[in-house]
């Protein structure tokens, strides 16, 4: 096989001359001033979770035709060699096989996908690579068992998916992140589902909703926010700072003084995110339930999600339920198709609203 640089080929440019070495990715990289990550799916005509711009396409491909730059076939051939094996991280200290752990059903919907596509699963949790705040270099290494990895955890360890990224490892997060260039994810659509929550409480009649969040960063958590404060704008209600309780310790934070000042000042709906501890909702239970409140007859409470299996037995809250297992099918089929070099899109998937019997109109003497 002749070498490029040595014998130009039509709708190729040479080389540069002078250079003694074939030009490799994290040259392109450097030229067009993105990251590694980028140029490999500039390259790959794969597009993973944020869409790549037209303007960073065009310059890696401006940067590919100064440097002359082509593909290693040796790293071709190194990246065709599959093993059928698809990886799953979750980062708990032990994997979430009870029925009645939130992730149970990614998982169901992951195993079902992965059979049907003729993929077997290797399972790691955080427990087997240092623990789930591992920060080590090595520390996810053993993902590169598989063919490419899929994970799960509100809190992963950001550098260490970066780094895996970079390397071209086939990587899907299950739920959205946006702070990674050039990681594939797949997620529900919480802004739409929080805002018909909001829509629903509004029709009741409410005027004065306050939601309660974890206070973090979690793009889960600003999707639910976001689609909250939007549900009240169209509803023509008051939004702002005072519509929304950041906590990180809800349980601590939610006091019963807190809720009867609420309840005071004409609050007469209250909505919790879900996330994967359940804090904020098991705050809002308990101190709905220590004040005395007759639900939804003194006020309505709803719930962004589902409830955490503590409080499952209790009465089924008003809001929505994520499709955990169409979630975990999704992300198989975006990292099958990582793992194939093939393009890997997957639209948002829609939450099914809940009417539940927590919420009803808000009482008369408001």
């Amino acid at each position: 096989m002749e070498e490029p640089r040595k014998r130009s080929r039509p709708g190729r440019n040479p080389a540069p001359t002078g250079r003694t070495s074939r030009p490799r990715q994290a040259e392109v990289a450097r030229l067009a001033g993105v990251s590694q990550a980028t140029v490999s799916l500039v390259l790959g005509a794969r597009k993973q979770g944020a869409t790549i711009s037209e303007e960073t396409r065009r310059k890696v491909l401006d940067a590919v035709r100064s440097l002359g730059y082509v593909p290693d076939p040796a790293a071709s051939r190194l990246a065709a060699a599959r093993n059928n094996l698809l990886g799953v991280f979750s980062f708990t200290s032990t994997f979430p096989t009870d029925v009645q752990h939130s992730y149970y059903p990614f998982l169901v919907g992951v195993e079902r996908e992965a059979a049907a596509r003729g993929y077997d699963l290797v399972l790691f949790t955080g427990s087997s690579t240092g623990g789930a705040g591992a920060a080590g270099p090595h520390a996810l290494n053993r993902v590169r068992l598989a063919d490419g990895c899929l994970f799960l955890g509100r809190r992963a360890p950001a550098d260490e998916l970066r780094r895996l990224v970079a390397d071209g490892f086939p990587v899907v997060h299950l739920g959205r992140r946006d702070e990674l260039e050039g990681l594939a994810w797949v997620g529900a659509d919480y802004v739409s589902a929080s805002r018909e929550v909001v829509a629903h409480l509004a029709a009741l009649g409410h005027r004065r909703i306050v939601l309660v969040r974890e206070d973090d960063e979690a793009l889960a958590s600003t999707d639910r926010e976001h689609g909250f404060l939007k549900g009240l704008e169209e509803a023509g209600l008051p939004g702002g700072s005072d519509a929304v309780f950041r906590s990180a310790d809800p349980e601590h934070d939610l006091t019963a003084e807190r809720l009867r000042g609420w309840l005071d000042d004409g609050v007469t709906a209250f909505v919790a995110e879900e996330t994967d501890t359940g804090d904020a909702w098991r705050a809002l239970h308990g101190a709905a339930h220590f004040v005395g409140i007759d639900c939804p007859r003194d006020a309505s409470l709803a719930l962004l999600g589902s409830p955490p299996p503590d409080l499952s037995d209790g009465p089924t809250p008003t809001g929505f339920d994520i499709p955990r297992p169409q979630l975990g099918a999704a992300a198989v089929r975006m990292l099958a198709a990582l793992v194939a070099g093939e393009q890997a899109t997957e639209p948002l998937v829609a939450c099914t609203f809940r009417p539940g019997t927590t919420a009803g109109p808000p009482p008369v003497h408001h």
